[in-house]
């Protein structure tokens, strides 16, 4: 027996925002961080709550990345003046923050007196899809722990378009391809379902035919919303079904070197989608099957599966290319000797993850060694045409 969770409420549109009104609260936690309170959007959530007269404290110091330091500050806060509304108002950092803190504060501190606040989520990013998962990464030294359970998830999403207009275009970039990234690895989860299933081919559309609108115009709302909302399907379809080693890569190379998340994974996608179909072999994986659908599904050549496998390949590597992301891990910044120091580390990382039990290949640390080396030049990505 299986089972697809359906939760959060989604409100969605161009004044989504508004559905905040007629949230009821007494008391409430706004978090979020510097970059929304310098860009005016954290003021669109505090004007409507000084317009209900509802008491509210900020918590507007999370970082990217927040780590256990991060979420222990945010208990103490939340646990001193408890609220009955937590609205969380940001990217997935901001979000998994919140997510972390209501978690651990009713393991440790349980008052049946006290019920688990609602918890609204609003990203600004289109992107992890936080706003409809179970999951929350939190930083523990040079490593991601994903944390996993059905109390992460919010009660009400909030998917209001206006809010990610002004994200850069290299953020747009980094985010839209982790939604990418979300979508192929549910689809070939061993836990897919026919439900993952077509959420999943949904965000791939959406994301191959609204992603580059805007990057190259963020103001293109029609664009943003359907990447706003490819992100949030997403999120739906990878909380049911999981992920698979791309995220696990993604999580140690990141955890490590500090690349960013969606950047991590666009870096790695394509090396992965090639050993799960087992490309250089037969191709004839279950995986290589439905990448071969998804092929055919964008209207590319997919007469058969190794043809459907390359083509989406060369898509995925020319989407990357038109957005000007980096080819490798090498571009990045990251220091050949420290990567090759270090490489050891983030393989055992990366076994351990949560998101590699359900990668349709089950990989070992050489698989992985050799996934990690073929993407720090990038020229992997390069072979499928």
């Amino acid at each position: 027996m299986s089972e697809f969770l359906l939760k959060p409420r989604i409100r969605f549109g161009q004044d989504a925002l508004a559905a905040l009104a007629e949230v009821p609260a007494h008391s409430v936690l706004l978090v979020t961080d510097q970059a929304m309170v310098k860009f005016g959007l954290a003021e669109r959530v505090i004007t409507i709550l000084r317009q209900r007269n509802v008491p509210f404290q900020i918590w507007d110091d999370v970082v990217a990345d927040p780590d256990i330091t991060t979420v222990v500050r945010g208990m103490k806060l939340m646990d001193s003046h408890y609220p009955d509304l937590v609205i969380a108002l940001g990217g997935g950092s901001v979000i998994d923050a919140a997510k972390a803190v209501i978690f651990a504060l009713a393991q440790t501190r349980p008052d049946t007196r006290r019920e688990r606040p609602c918890f609204v989520a609003i990203p600004t990013t289109s992107g992890t899809g936080s706003e409809v998962t179970s999951f929350s990464v939190v930083k523990a030294h040079a490593e991601k722990l994903v944390l996993v359970d059905p109390s992460l998830l919010p009660d009400i999403a909030i998917l209001d378009p206006t809010l990610v207009a002004s994200v850069p275009p290299a953020i747009t970039a980094d985010t839209g391809m982790d939604v990418l990234c979300h979508a192929l690895e549910a689809y070939v989860s061993r836990a897919a379902s026919d439900f993952s299933d077509a959420l999943a081919e949904k965000v791939v559309q959406q994301v191959f035919r609204y992603l580059p609108a805007c990057w190259r115009n963020g103001q293109d709302l029609q664009a943003r919303e359907k990447m706003h909302n490819a992100s949030c399907m997403a999120g739906m379809a990878f909380t049911n079904a999981s992920l698979g080693i791309t995220h696990s890569l993604a999580h140690a190379l990141g955890g490590v070197f500090r690349v960013p998340h969606g950047r991590a994974n666009a870096l790695l996608m394509a090396d992965v989608v090639t050993w799960n179909a087992d490309f250089s072999g037969q191709c004839d994986t279950a995986a290589a099957h439905k990448y071969a659908r998804l092929a055919h599904l964008l209207d590319l050549p997919a007469h058969t599966t190794r043809e459907g496998v390359a083509g989406l390949l060369v898509a995925i590597t020319a989407l990357k290319d038109e957005m000007n992301m980096p080819a490798g891990i090498a571009d990045t910044g990251v220091d050949a000797i420290e990567f090759d120091r270090r490489l050891a580390e983030m393989v055992a990382q990366a076994l351990r993850d949560g998101c590699t039990p359900t990668n349709p290949r089950a990989p070992d640390a050489q698989a992985l060694t050799e996934l990690y080396r073929q993407a720090w030049s990038g020229s992997a990505v390069h072979r499928h045409g």
